[in-house]
């Protein structure tokens, strides 16, 4: 994966461009990289990125030349957001990845992080008023043509603290997932992990949702997805470099 570039740099599709050239036959996809991220995105030094940029629209559209897969992380809020509220970056994003239905893109851990929870609602609220829970948003963007080329990833221990917080959470999270088992990815995404049981901690915590999910969906969130859009990343990255590169 290619990474170290500011995405509010316009010379960061440029860059890609080089590192592509410069190492043919290594990558196959860029990121994690962020825009909204809780409390990092501001201490970034240079121009703070955001969805509307220029030079993140440039990214994208480099990568569908080249067929490079996009791990995007943007938060779906802005962290201690009040219930029953638009999710500040929810527009803006799905804005984003419509303007680029030809780029393949994983969200990372589906918007959340730290402080930045799931969406709620509250009981009281009308259906009318009320923003809807987190569920219902993944859901509606699953559902919608123009962004089946989401992929949704669920790493990070962070992530999986609010799946198995309670059974009710899990069974709806399984209930999602089982019904749309092409579209979601499992890793770790663990920081500097000492040993092998700290590696494989988040797996760990995700086991009331593998209970609850079909054989076939567990199959391809665990392992087969990530091995069938990578697959599919790769030959078309190297297709690019030897039409682009070169001697290659």
């Amino acid at each position: 994966m290619i990474t170290g570039f500011n995405p509010a740099d316009m010379y960061a599709a440029e860059h890609i461009r080089r590192v592509l050239t410069l190492f043919p036959g290594v990558f196959t996809g860029i990121g994690e990289f962020s825009i909204h991220k809780e409390f990092v995105s501001s201490k970034v030094a240079g121009e703070v990125a955001s969805l509307t940029n220029p030079a993140l629209d440039k990214i994208f559209k480099f990568c569908a030349e080249t067929g490079l897969v996009v791990i995007l992380h943007n938060d779906i809020d802005m962290p201690f957001a009040k219930p029953d509220t638009e999710p500040v970056y929810l527009a803006q994003t799905k804005e984003l990845m419509r303007r680029h239905p030809n780029t393949t893109i994983i969200w990372a851990h589906t918007g959340l992080g730290r402080v930045v929870r799931p969406t709620q609602s509250s009981a009281s609220a009308s259906t009318a008023e009320r923003s809807p829970g987190h569920i219902k948003i993944l859901e509606d963007m699953l559902s919608e043509p123009s962004l089946s080329h989401i992929y949704f990833d669920i790493s990070w221990d962070e992530v999986a603290k609010y799946v198995v917080a309670t059974p009710e959470f899990v069974q709806r999270t399984a209930d999602l997932l089982n019904r749309y088992p092409d579209r979601f990815l499992f890793g770790t995404d663990n920081v500097a992990p000492k040993d092998k049981e700290s590696h494989f901690r988040v797996f760990g915590m995700y086991s009331p949702l593998w209970e609850k999910l079909t054989p076939e969906a567990s199959a391809k969130i665990r392992k087969g997805n990530y091995a069938q859009l990578f697959d599919d990343a790769r030959q078309k990255v190297r297709a690019w470099e030897r039409a682009n590169v070169t001697g290659g």
